[in-house]
């Protein structure tokens, strides 16, 4: 086979990063029309990889096109968030009793610090780096059984989420609390405790369904 050159991450994926970030944070927002000029103008980029970004979101179902305009957030039901709830509890919660039963001692030390980066951005309130950090436990977590195509279903199913109420939840403390829920599923899986790191994830993934909606409606207003 002929030899290819290694590419470092392109700009189109450089601009799916960013754009999925501000739709988890909320400041993306449905309703509004965002075209891919404006948005290559923020990031400082060409149109085409941002246009490539957005596509790949409507691909996702997580964006629509607007004729002529440009992009809209696809709203998200209240029948959206059970489906997502109940196809994550679906994955995630078998996935962790799987992880509970193997040996991740030499995996601990890169968990827990994604989780103390989470805690620690939730305390400071730094919604950037808390998403950031957040993500990196759990599909990272996740991709210690080595199927990519668990993490990419569970990668999209968190897009599609879009926790609007992020910031309300710091307010509020929650965010908090809910980032130290990381520990105790992560003491049960190493500890080899598949029920209870089931359990575990069962009650940190009913804030999809509970705390984030509900925060997200009083954002919505």
């Amino acid at each position: 086979m002929e030899s290819l050159p290694l590419r470092r991450p392109s700009l189109r994926d450089q601009a799916l990063a960013v754009i999925r970030q501000a739709l988890v944070a909320g400041e993306i927002r449905p309703g509004s029309i965002y075209s891919a000029s404006g948005m290559a103008s923020q990031l400082g980029t060409s149109n085409a990889p941002v246009r490539e970004a957005m596509l790949t979101l409507v691909n996702q179902g997580v964006m629509e096109v607007v004729p002529n305009r440009g992009y809209r957030v696809t709203p998200v039901t209240d029948k959206d968030l059970d489906e997502v709830h109940q196809l994550r509890v679906m994955l995630e919660v078998p996935a962790v009793r799987q992880l509970a039963q193997r040996d991740l001692g030499e995996h601990a030390e890169m968990l827990r610090e994604h989780a103390r980066r989470c805690t620690q951005a939730a305390e400071d309130r730094d919604m950037t780096v808390f998403l950031e950090a957040d993500r990196d436990f759990h599909l990272s977590m996740l991709g210690l059984l080595d199927n990519g195509r668990l993490v990419q279903l569970v990668e999209m199913l968190r897009d599609q989420t879009r926790l609007y109420g992020l910031r309300t939840l710091a307010k509020e403390g929650k965010l908090v609390a809910t980032s130290l829920e990381h520990f105790g599923l992560l003491d049960a899986v190493l500890a080899g405790d598949p029920e209870r790191a089931a359990q575990q994830m069962t009650e940190h993934l009913a804030h999809v369904r509970g705390d984030w909606a509900d925060a997200g409606d009083d954002d919505q207003g």
